[in-house]
């Protein structure tokens, strides 16, 4: 590595390092000359262009979108490092032609994201939100018990199809397979697995009493769950999305919402992140929503920033990286 190759890290991770115990940028630091965000507000389009003019290396969030006409003006820059599994927010062609090498962070969050997914199954179908703002709000209080009240779905005994079954899909069927689910999957590859029976896109949604997503948002699976795909599951099914938001077609959700034909839904991903306070999914009391929390646990949240700082120093080096995601810039 040069001496003090100039390094942009887009946000300084105070409390998580807190929370850690230690500064995890402490080897960056020690290796290069490291710029690191210093305000509250995430950087804009206009910081970043500003800061990566001359940096030859940055660390940077799924939040930070780093498109061909803002690489096309880092000619300096090397090294790309998402503190991410999702590297969409990357332009990879316009990186790739430019001898950029991208790395994120895969692996070491499975086991937390598939923790969520299950979270959301159980939650929206067991209805959870909804019967603790029933208390919350004093509205048990004035009530009388019902035999019908807040009545949800069992998920002993029920179907899961899995769509994706990729680490995160296996992780989340080995807990199904723990509460006595029966286990649908598919997957673009054919994707065997062991305690789940591959099946058809079509035969699983007709199946299937939950659907849990777990593909990677590419040109195919962009908007994958649409009005039709929506349409072909069953009635009053319980849909969770811990992917990607893109993967469904938003306005065919809300209408599925709406019709009924969706009994609950759980998201940790949306198609434009942060929603807005005016989003519809908002008024469905049948809507679990978490804001993009899938890896937020302080154990994997340190173990993908450790990961990231690791991919950024081998870059600078000029060696492989330990997870590349252009594997094609490598030299």
């Amino acid at each position: 590595m040069k001496e003090n190759p100039r390094v942009f890290v887009s946000d300084g991770m105070d409390g998580l390092a807190r929370r850690a115990g230690r500064d995890l940028l402490a080897p960056l630091r020690a290796a290069a000359d490291c710029r690191v965000w210093p305000h509250v507000r995430p950087a804009a389009r206009e910081d970043l262009r500003e800061e990566l003019a001359e940096a030859e290396g940055v660390l940077c969030l799924l939040t930070d979108v780093l498109d061909a006409e803002l690489l096309a003006g880092c000619p300096d820059l090397r090294v790309i490092s998402s503190i991410s599994v999702g590297v969409d927010h990357i332009d990879l062609d316009a990186a790739t032609s430019q001898d950029i090498v991208v790395g994120n962070t895969p692996g070491v969050l499975t086991e937390t994201t598939a923790d969520l997914a299950f979270a959301l199954l159980l939650t929206a179908g067991r209805r959870v939100v909804e019967a603790g703002d029933f208390l919350r709000t004093g509205a048990w209080a004035k009530s009388r018990w019902a035999i019908d009240s807040f009545v949800g779905r069992d998920l002993h005994g029920a179907t899961l199809g899995i769509v994706g079954l990729g680490p995160i899909g296996q992780a989340v069927a080995r807990r199904a397979q723990g509460f006595g689910m029966r286990v649908l999957g598919w997957s673009r590859s054919g994707r065997e697995v062991l305690g789940v029976r591959g099946v058809a896109l079509e035969q699983l949604f007709a199946e299937a009493d939950f659907v849990s997503l777990h593909v990677a948002l590419t040109a195919e699976t962009r908007g994958l769950i649409d009005a039709r795909a929506l349409a072909a599951m069953k009635p009053g099914v319980v849909l969770v999305n811990t992917a990607r938001g893109g993967v469904i077609d938003q306005p065919a959700l809300v209408e599925a919402l709406e019709s009924g034909q969706l009994g609950a839904v759980g998201l940790d991903v949306f198609e434009s992140e942060p929603i807005d306070a005016e989003h519809p999914l908002l008024g469905f009391p049948n809507a679990v929503l978490t804001p993009h929390i899938g890896s937020a646990s302080v154990e994997t949240r340190v173990r993908m920033v450790d990961l990231a700082v690791a991919n950024l120093l081998a870059g600078l080096r000029g060696e492989p990286l330990p997870a590349c995601a252009n594997p094609g810039a490598e030299r």
